[in-house]
């Protein structure tokens, strides 16, 4: 009986996605647990990896042992992106904690494409109200990590200065670096999604304290955070083997289109590998990355993914 082997389905990249970015640290530990030097970090790596593939941040937060970002791709080099940023990172961490093995999770990068300014909206709000709906602090605001929903909402710059455990002082990375978070006017009228997002954090700060109220609960907060060790990892039960979603779509014909799409791309995806290993190779379908990039094959003309 011939034995059959699950492979990864690929994923396609298109230009002028918004995009959610999560990854986990290995073992759930918390690597990234805050203080000022994780911080600057990871503000830094970020801006620095940003600027390199011209990538426009929407907002991020740096949870204690995960991170989220949103980004806008307009150039499609989001892969590029999260690699050189997370690997950066995860060297600087490193270096700061005195370790040496791998720093985040085996598993992908989880991309998520927000195919509605709803969508949009939505996971602005839940990555800014991360560190609220996980019982550790009871505002958004309270959070001791970095997050930008502040730079978000009032427009300001995010700096921060080369890591001085890590980079050379007499390299090339540059000694400061400025991190300024955007909606892109592809994605709708800013002031209207600022509004949104805020009301979103505010309903879900609402929420959670009517909660802890009736359940008697009380947040972790932030001295505790603080004192956490790295090398600890949360005792709470993690989900596995669940739904790892690509796209993020309330309209359920927005969700049907794009699925619509994924299925057919990778049929696309199918066939222009099988003629590519028959020797008869045809263009591979738009969005294609990694055969792109790393083989070279033609990729059909950019189609309309409105």
């Amino acid at each position: 009986m011939q034995q059959v082997r699950a492979v990864t389905l690929p994923r396609p990249v298109y230009p002028g996605s918004a995009l959610m970015l999560t990854r986990s640290c290995t073992q759930r530990q918390f690597l990234l647990r805050p203080d000022p030097e994780t911080n600057n970090a990871f503000i830094y790596c970020l801006a620095v990896a940003a600027q390199r593939y011209e990538q426009e941040v929407v907002i991020f937060t740096q949870m204690s042992n995960h991170l989220h970002d949103s980004i806008f791709d307009r150039h499609a080099t989001a892969p590029k992106f999260y690699e050189h940023f997370h690997k950066l990172l995860a060297r600087c961490v490193n270096a700061l904690r005195g370790r040496w093995e791998n720093f985040f999770a085996s598993g992908q990068t989880s991309v998520v494409r927000l195919e509605t300014q709803e969508a949009l909206i939505e996971k602005l709000v839940y990555i800014a109200t991360n560190p609220v709906k996980d019982g550790l602090v009871a505002r958004v605001d309270d959070w001791p990590g970095a997050s930008g929903y502040r730079a978000l909402i009032e427009g300001t710059p995010l700096r921060a200065t080369r890591p001085r455990h890590f980079f050379a002082q007499d390299g090339d990375m540059p000694e400061e670096v400025s991190l300024h978070l955007t909606i892109p006017p592809e994605l709708g009228d800013r002031d209207t999604i600022i509004e949104a997002v805020r009301a979103g954090v505010a309903a879900v700060e609402e929420e959670q304290a009517r909660k802890r109220a009736a359940s008697g609960k009380r947040v972790v907060g932030r001295y505790a955070i603080l004192r956490q060790s790295w090398r600890e990892s949360p005792t709470s039960h993690q989900r596995r083997r669940g739904l790892r979603p690509t796209i993020a779509a309330r309209s359920l014909w927005k969700r049907l289109e794009a699925i619509q799409r994924k299925r057919e791309f990778a049929a696309k995806y199918r066939k222009a590998r099988q003629a590519l290993l028959d020797g008869a190779p045809i263009p591979f379908p738009f969005g294609t990355y990694r055969m792109r990039h790393l083989v070279g094959v033609t990729v059909a003309a950019a189609e309309n993914l409105s």
